[in-house]
């Protein structure tokens, strides 16, 4: 073949690549126009109006099974998370292994479990990618199982520690995944009650926890600190046990090929007809095949470096390290962890008393975590956040005020632990369901795993000021903790204010062009304001 030839050959191939591209883009350009995407979904919606989630139907029952597997995962990251808060307070546990309730050695016991959750973070940012989300959740709660049976066994505090470690790690694994997999098969309308409600199974698991050691904590033998253990192992076991029969992520099945299977259980699961050719599916699809790489961001389980190279990746992964920083270090953590230290400050020295009032902590904010996840819909995920903060630095003022001399009189001391425990139903309210919805809808497809990944790693390293500095804090200043938090909240508001991103109300390929935008905070309020004005048109019939 002459040169000529393959000259020809070549220039041919380059101007149909360079037509296909052109071609391409103009299809992006049309599928993404704001203005048309919103007519294509109101009149889709006019069609098929999405899965009703109160409705009776087979394929609501469905999706609420699925639902359920999944926050099996949030509800074993609360019970271990809490487990070791009541043990902590026990005589039967401190005389076993020869520890207090505060100091050094009480860090160590805590901070092995940050440690853990550290180190599943790693996994987290690739198996889900290379396995799917499910087996993911599967591997992650295997590991738990396995660290709870070595503490629950354990005989002496090197053992203790090693079943720990690994009760973090699979915890962390098995978390990353199901944040992942709920945001991308949830219904998009109703995305953020459901990913906001996941994580507030972690009150599940701490009621759990707490509210069976109110019984166990009265036996004088080791069995009442090594029982709360071996039940550790009880949700993941459910878990394992159902995940397997749940659907994959449809997205997740795009990237590996298989199209045709994510677009029948986005059918099921999204549509009220159930129809895969609905044009609300349809729509899906097409905004899946337009921001989805199939080939997908840089795998490489170890390098984070790719969710920093671009202005708008950068704008997302400060917002994910703002919820993870903030979602740790806002006072929760002092309460969370060491609470029945704080009972003592505040003069409470029964135990009974202390883990009785531990599990009341527990439920008064499973109810601000519920209230909020309903919320965050209608509410908005900017000014949930921006309200509980604010409300959060008018509780820390009046506790330091009432606890900073607890002893000079009980009505002063039980006020202020009315506080304290107000204080954790408002973070609850402004903060549990927005750290699983916000990280895992702002992030892109290509981002999410190693997001969520790197998600974990901020947030245990904020944990890690908790665990290792907060046990030395309450010895060394007591109330004045409080004082630091409240100052720390002004500057938490003040950062949400300015930099907080609204997304209520998108789809998560949506969300990718918001962050796309030079200014995401005022173009996300542009877009809502031209999606209530569609929407207005359609009501009035003018959308055909």
């Amino acid at each position: 073949m002459s040169s000529d030839k393959i000259s020809r050959q070549d220039s041919d191939l380059e101007k149909k690549d360079l037509g296909q591209t052109e071609h391409a883009d103009e299809q992006r350009v049309h599928i993404t126009s704001p203005e048309e995407r919103m007519r294509k979904l109101a009149a889709a919606r006019a069609v098929d109006n999405g899965l009703d989630p109160g409705s009776w139907r087979y394929s609501t029952f469905k999706f609420h099974l699925i639902f359920l597997v999944v926050t099996c995962c949030s509800g074993d990251s609360g019970f271990d998370g809490t487990v070791m808060s009541g043990i902590n307070a026990m005589k039967q546990y401190q005389h076993y292994f020869g520890m207090t309730d505060a100091g050094a050695k009480t860090g160590i016991i805590f901070g092995i479990y940050t440690l853990g959750s550290l180190t599943g973070a790693f996994p987290a940012s690739y198996l889900p990618d290379r396995i799917g989300r499910r087996y993911s959740m599967f591997v992650g709660n295997i590991i738990l199982i396995v660290g709870a049976i070595i503490t629950a066994t354990a005989t002496n505090k090197g053992r203790f520690l090693g079943g720990r470690y690994l009760t973090g790690l699979g915890v962390s694994l098995a978390g990353a995944a199901s944040k992942s997999y709920l945001a991308e098969i949830a219904p998009p309308q109703h995305r953020g009650r459901y990913v906001g409600l996941l994580n507030t199974f972690f009150y599940v698991g701490q009621i759990t926890a707490t509210g069976m050691m109110i019984a166990t904590q009265k036996w004088q033998n080791n069995l009442s600190w090594r029982l709360p253990l071996w039940i550790q192992t009880v949700m993941p076991a459910i878990n394992i046990l159902f995940v397997i029969f749940c659907p994959e992520s449809p997205r997740w099945l795009y990237t590996v090929g298989k199209t045709d299977q994510a677009r029948k259980i986005l059918a099921d699961l999204h549509s009220n007809t159930n129809d895969i050719h609905s044009p609300l599916i349809t729509l899906e699809i097409q905004e899946i095949q337009e921001n989805i790489a199939i080939d997908g961001a840089d795998k490489t389980w170890w390098d984070f470096r790719p969710l920093f190279r671009t202005r708008p990746q950068r704008a997302r992964m400060w917002l994910l390290v703002l919820i993870a920083a903030f979602g740790q270090l806002s006072g929760n953590g002092m309460i969370t962890y060491f609470l029945t230290v704080l009972l003592r400050i505040a003069g409470i020295t029964n135990q009974t008393k202390q883990i009785t009032l531990n599990f009341v902590n527990s439920v008064t904010s499973m109810i601000g975590a519920v209230t909020g996840a309903f919320l965050v819909d209608s509410f908005g995920r900017r000014k949930l956040l921006l309200t509980g903060t604010s409300l959060l630095v008018i509780d820390l003022a009046i506790t330091t005020a009432l606890l900073s001399h607890p002893e000079t009189s009980s009505a002063r001391a039980n006020a202020g632990i009315t506080f304290v425990y107000l204080f954790m139903v408002i973070f609850s309210f402004g903060y549990t369901s927005m750290q699983a919805v916000y990280p895992a809808e702002i992030l892109t497809y290509e981002m999410r795993a190693k997001g969520l990944a790197f998600l974990a790693i901020v947030t245990q390293a904020a944990v890690c000021i908790n665990t290792f500095g907060m046990p030395v804090a309450l010895q060394k200043i007591g109330w004045h903790v409080y004082l630091l938090f409240c100052l720390w909240d002004v500057f938490e508001v003040i950062v949400i204010y300015y930099t907080v991103v609204e997304t209520k109300g998108f789809t998560l390929e949506e969300i990718e062009e918001v962050f796309d935008h030079p200014s995401p905070v005022h173009y996300s309020k542009e877009l809502r304001d031209n999606r209530k004005k569609v929407a207005r048109d359609a009501k009035d019939g003018m959308v055909v």
